[in-house]
């Protein structure tokens, strides 16, 4: 099984007791995905995250629906969570999200470590098709970002 890495890094500006506040609800990760996936919290075992919160999702990828579930399986307040797929469209999903402050704003770090199914056609599909997807989601999560917060200074 191949394992992808997807990292990213984003500035904000902020307090991280807010900014955090914000990634430990379930439902503004709906404000943050796409439009095109069609994306809806469908339960969350708690208003806010922490460790053991249960997550349902329905989302549309190229006119099919999808149900993904996760679940917190690590949890620091104000200093990050971690997310893993516990029912979905990959082999696996690992997504670590990580907040800390530097000179005046926030940094965030988000690690998602995920497979796919298939083996080699698995790995094909991810080449042509599920990372450049993957990367415009992140893409699109990055401007939600910026205009909900506004764009770091530093």
């Amino acid at each position: 099984m191949t394992v992808h890495t997807l990292n990213r890094k984003q500035l904000v500006p902020g307090k991280i007791s807010d900014v955090f506040r914000f990634f430990e609800n379930p439902l503004n990760l709906e404000r943050i995905t796409p439009p095109w996936l069609s994306f809806r919290v469908v339960s969350s075992t708690d208003t806010t995250v922490q460790l053991g919160t249960r997550i349902s999702y329905r989302l549309h990828w190229k006119h099919f629906p999808l149900n993904w579930d996760s679940r917190i399986s690590a949890y620091q307040k104000d200093i990050g969570f971690t997310d893993e797929m516990t029912h979905g469209p990959y082999r696996s999903w690992y997504h670590r999200h990580l907040f800390r402050s530097v000179e005046g704003s926030i940094e965030m770090t988000d690690t998602v470590h995920y497979s796919l199914p298939l083996g080699p056609i698995g790995n094909l599909v991810n080449s042509l098709i599920i990372r450049q997807q993957l990367e415009s989601i992140f893409d699109y999560r990055k401007q939600a970002i910026e205009e909900i917060f506004g764009i770091s200074d530093t």
